[in-house]
């Protein structure tokens, strides 16, 4: 691990939030927040981040996760940032065209002159809660459901869960997410976060999965106690603080 400082910056469907982070993962400055705007082509998204980043103090390298599909730097596909106003609002065919294989890590790069790494949102939370040891996987819980796996502690190619079908026509974002969980309450959602951890184990058949995010500590005790004990909840602050482990993990 380097002395390097790294300057994280998580990117959600409603908020956008940066911080520094020590070599270690530790926050050594307090978090700055935005509301994400929309609607959001890739330059307003880049400077956003500029705007975070001007808030706080300098770094050495900076880490972006956001949603969707993001191979090396570059956004095969992002499920939000496409719409108008932001989750299950009117999607822009202008925004499709403009994400489609738009190289984040070049644009955020090249605008702070920084080297840059910009991963899915759930593969950074994840890099901050891993051991290293065998086959883990974490779920996250928010706006939709975002996920990674890590096999000895190193970041495996990310499959878009979210997108999948799972009942009546719905994706995972669709069945598991914030509207869902408004509309049914709790204890109904938290039954179906249990449906979705019992229909990915034997696709995965992790060590340990972890579920992170802001609403996984909505899950109530009664389901999570029929999850297992390879299931374990995880802080949100990990979608912050892994932006520093993850340059150890991610491949190149």
């Amino acid at each position: 691990m380097t002395s390097s400082t790294t300057l994280s910056v998580d990117c959600g469907g409603g908020g956008i939030k940066a911080s520094v982070l020590d070599s270690e993962g530790a926050i050594v400055s307090r978090a700055v927040r935005t509301a994400t705007p929309y609607p959001l082509p890739p330059a307003t998204l880049v400077e956003t981040i500029a705007s975070l980043a001007g808030r706080l103090p300098t770094a050495d390298r900076v880490t972006v996760g956001m949603p969707g599909m993001i191979r090396h730097g570059v956004v095969i596909a992002t499920p939000h940032y496409i719409t108008r106003d932001g989750p299950r609002s009117k999607i822009l065919p202008e925004l499709v065209e403009a994400w489609a294989r738009f190289n984040m890590a070049r644009a955020v790069g090249e605008r702070l002159g920084l080297p840059t790494l910009v991963l899915n949102d759930a593969e950074v939370a994840g890099a901050g809660v891993v051991t290293g040891r065998g086959l883990e996987m974490i779920v996250t819980l928010g706006t939709g459901l975002g996920n990674a796996v890590f096999d000895n502690g190193v970041l495996a190619p990310h499959v878009e869960v979210s997108q999948g079908p799972i009942r009546w026509g719905l994706s995972y974002d669709d069945y598991i997410g914030e509207h869902e969980r408004l509309r049914l309450g709790d204890a109904h959602w938290s039954r179906r976060v249990r449906r979705v951890v019992d229909g990915l184990r034997p696709m995965y058949l992790w060590d340990r999965l972890y579920l992170g995010g802001g609403n996984s500590r909505r899950i109530t005790a009664l389901q999570l106690s029929r999850m297992g004990d390879d299931v374990v909840v995880v802080p949100n602050e990990a979608g912050m603080t892994g932006g520093a482990r993850c340059w150890d993990m991610a491949r190149p």
